[in-house]
């Protein structure tokens, strides 16, 4: 087959943020794919096409994006962060997993961006220096009670946390159940960590204790960072800076 698809990860929203490789791979394209606000950030061409669907319609998408591909286009399928954290790269290749034979001899490249996670660390210091996970908060696609036994998981193991979805209209309750979790497994100093739009103009961060940590600074453009008892705060002028120590004492 002739076509191609580019997944790729466009950063966290700021152009400075995306990568001169997903730069290239958006211009190469004769189509883009994806959700609207995603779309939205690259610069209409002349004669590139735009097929905009709902955010919740990844399998669907990334059916067509394969479509358009097996008929000769070269698409990009557009993720926010990068493709493969929590984003369309896995949708991708399940489609081609359980699609059509002839869409595994298509050439797919995923283009490799900054997820939210990186750029919200980067912002407040280094609180990924020690271990860390990522944890969705939807349960859009997995049960709920698999997410609170994953988080109380990675409490009681040292884990710093990046909350990805961590509420939305549907579902309003869940980060404060998330939040009734960790307040049982973490001291109540620990640092939490809201952060949205990080680069941008409308950039909001705020850092408070676990014990004072409101579900309601977040929606669903917001990445929850949650420390550990290692976890140190830096006091300054302005947000503090973060940092988790690389090193671990031995338990006794």
């Amino acid at each position: 087959m002739s076509g191609r698809v580019y997944i790729v990860g466009m950063g966290p929203g700021a152009d400075a943020m995306r990568t001169p490789q997903a730069d290239q791979a958006l211009a190469a394209a004769t189509d883009l794919v994806g959700y609207s606000t995603y779309v939205a950030r690259v610069a209409e061409r002349a004669g590139q096409r735009r097929h905009i669907s709902d955010n919740r319609e990844e399998l669907a998408r990334a059916r067509h994006a394969l479509e358009l591909a097996a008929g000769g286009a070269a698409v990009a399928v557009c993720s926010s962060g990068d493709a493969g954290v929590f984003a369309m790269a896995a949708a991708v290749f399940e489609a081609v997993e359980h699609g059509d034979p002839a869409w595994r001899t298509l050439e797919i490249e995923v283009v490799a961006g900054v997820s939210a996670m990186f750029a919200v660390a980067a912002r407040l210091g280094a609180p990924l220096g020690g271990d860390f996970c990522g944890i969705s908060l939807s349960d859009n696609l997995k049960p709920w009670p698999l997410v609170l036994r994953r988080l109380r998981m990675a409490a009681e193991a040292g884990f710093v946390m990046a909350l990805y979805n961590p509420l939305s209209r549907a579902r309003p309750w869940q980060l404060g159940a998330a939040f009734e979790v960790l307040r049982e497994v973490l001291p109540p100093t620990t640092p939490i960590a809201f952060a949205a739009a990080v680069g941008r103009a409308d950039e909001s961060v705020r850092v408070v204790d676990l014990s004072a940590a409101d579900p309601a600074w977040a929606d669903m453009r917001t990445l929850v960072l949650v420390g550990t008892a290692t976890t140190r705060r830096i006091e300054r002028a302005g947000e503090p800076w973060l940092y988790t120590p690389r090193s671990v004492a031995p338990e006794l």
